[in-house]
């Protein structure tokens, strides 16, 4: 008995991704969700018949589940294949998935990166294998593939296959309206956007290589997700789910920039008034193959990006011999050369010299860089060593010791997946390991980055519209939207869900502290005026005691980056 794709109620839970090239917990989303929904469309489903939501929302609203369990139709997509530390999401539990099967009473279909394993949310050097979650279908290729032939066989079967670009190019414009119902939406919402999926490298801990040698999308197509996107109401895009921007529209090695210049042109044309176009994985043995192209690509993409985007580069380990036993594809000098040339081409500050600190006469000069590289360092791999670590460390000090940018350094142990070549090895070497990798990331954590991040966001630096998420320890914590967005935290408990500009005051390891920008010295608490550099309590209780003020610069120009003077006879 078939069924007509007309009739059906279609629910779509979103259990969250984080793979090696594609990211999808809040505030992003992944294209698994929208590409799911715009199969269905082409399929003959009727758009208002398909609700879409996050496990998060199913975890705080109990009545959801309902929908869950009438639809004819349940389409679940998710999957870790990295590990993490989530703020703005917490991804599904194989439980919580579980359970979804056993509520939904009409057909439930599971896909996305869970079809590479299944492991515990935020855990890294797990051992992992497939599991079918007790649901009736497993898509063991393109999940958006899977429900389209799925629907249009009347909900009777499918083969497993992988979507064409035609199809993706449909199905990404006819999917943009499911973002419409992401409960971030629309303001705090970043779209995670394809360019291409595969690898031309064959690491051995890696699952992109999986999905076969790098296909690119036309930039026309990108564009016009972009638009349709834009015209639900995003503003901040990622071009993430890419092995490596700089292949982008080539042979999958060497650098194109008609092709960057096409698509990073385009997605501005059509998208005028966006607020963020930042980006994630760039090769650096890209950039050293092809040192030119690699340039001219840069500067397009910094010429067209907005500030802090970072290209996030995967050395994976700076240890030889380590390298050699897992097919790395770049040594540290390597690495370290496209470090180089990343800060020299993109490391510039909006209005500013490159490399330079911030223009204080000049808010715009105050942003971060616009472009820098960040580092991927893996741990578990095959030949690691207590020498690896000190590899490791050699490395980025020498960074460092050059007067060098990094935007960020991220440490992790693999995720030995079925199917790479870690599946039988990593995580035994990460537990032989595990106490030496501990004082190996805090020992970073302390040298490295703490004043790589002074450098590159010193006190002063402005941090546009930061999303306040949480309260801690009488502290708002909060984000903007990006690659790698700062944690920032600021004096007291301000109302949740706004967005204010910061100016930075001082620096943790990944995090920073700051006061809203810019600050009323009138109206400012003994709290924000005493983390402003300089001031400390005894001249902040000064500064109260002689409110109010009609120019900032009675309280001294050192304070001018942060303070203004604007509501006279403030509260004291």
């Amino acid at each position: 008995m078939t069924v007509d794709p007309e009739t059906l109620d279609v629910t779509i839970v979103d259990g969250y991704v984080d793979e090696p090239a594609h990211f999808g917990v809040p505030p992003y989303i992944s294209t698994y969700p929208r590409y799911a929904a715009g199969a269905m469309v082409d399929a003959g489903v009727p758009r208002e018949q398909i609700t879409y939501h996050t496990i998060d929302e199913l975890r705080e609203d109990r009545h959801l589940w309902r929908d869950v369990e009438e639809a004819d139709l349940m389409v679940y997509v998710g999957g870790m294949t990295v590990p993490g530390k989530y703020v703005g999401g917490t991804p599904a539990e194989p439980d919580e998935v579980r359970k979804l099967a056993w509520t939904a009473d009409g057909t439930s279909v599971i896909g996305g990166p869970v079809r590479f394993g299944v492991g515990e949310a935020n855990e890294g050097a797990s051992e992992t294998a497939r599991d079918d979650l007790d649901f009736d279908f497993l898509a063991m290729a393109d999940v958006e593939a899977a429900v389209y032939d799925l629907v249009d066989s009347g909900l009777e079967g499918f083969e497993n296959r992988y979507r064409s670009v035609e199809e993706e190019t449909r199905w990404a414009r006819s999917g943009a309206f499911v973002v419409e119902q992401h409960p971030n939406h629309p303001a705090y919402l970043i779209c995670e956007m394809e360019t291409s999926r595969g690898c031309p490298y064959r690491c051995s801990f890696c699952t992109e290589p999986m999905y076969g040698n790098p296909d690119f999308r036309p930039p026309e197509s990108v564009v016009d997700e972009v638009d349709a996107l834009s015209d639900r109401g995003v503003k901040h895009f990622r071009l993430g789910r890419q092995a490596d921007i700089l292949a982008y529209g080539g042979d999958g090695e060497a650098p194109n920039p008609d092709a960057l210049r096409r698509l990073y042109g385009g997605i501005r044309e059509v998208a005028p008034d966006l607020e963020t176009l930042h980006l994630d994985n760039m090769n650096p043995i890209t950039i050293v193959k092809w040192p030119e192209k690699a340039r001219e690509g840069i500067r397009i993409i910094a010429e067209h990006n907005t500030p802090g985007d970072t290209a996030a580069f995967g050395l994976e380990s700076a240890d030889p011999a380590v390298q050699s036993d897992n097919n790395l594809n770049v040594t540290a000098d390597e690495c370290f050369e496209a470090v180089k040339i990343v800060n020299e081409v993109g490391g510039f500050r909006p209005g500013g010299d490159r490399g330079s600190a911030p223009n204080f006469g000049d808010d715009a000069a105050r942003r971060l860089p616009k472009l820098l590289p960040g580092i991927n360092l893996v741990h578990g791999l095959k030949g690691e060593t207590r020498e690896t670590f000190e590899h490791n460390k050699r490395f980025l000090q020498r960074v460092y010791d050059e007067g060098l940018l990094l935007r960020r350094v991220n440490i992790r142990q693999v995720m030995a997946f079925e199917g790479t070549d870690m599946a039988d090895t990593g995580a035994e070497i990460a537990k032989d390991h595990k106490q030496l990798f501990k004082q190996y990331k805090r020992e970073v954590r302390e040298e490295i980055d703490n004043p790589m991040l002074q450098r590159v966001a010193p006190p002063g630096t402005v941090l546009p519209d930061v999303h306040l998420e949480y309260h801690q320890d009488g502290k708002t914590f909060g984000r903007q939207l990006g690659t790698y967005p700062l944690l920032v935290g600021l004096p007291g408990e301000r109302e949740l869900g706004q967005t204010i500009d910061v100016a930075i005051t001082d620096h943790g390891y990944r995090s920073v502290t700051g006061v809203p920008y810019p600050l009323d010295v009138n109206s400012a608490s003994m709290d924000e005026l005493s983390t402003i550099p300089g001031v400390g309590q005894s001249r902040a209780g000064d500064i109260l005691v002689g409110r109010p003020y009609e120019s900032e610069t009675e309280v001294g120009e050192d304070l001018s980056p942060f303070v203004t003077a604007q509501s006279h006879g403030g509260a004291d």
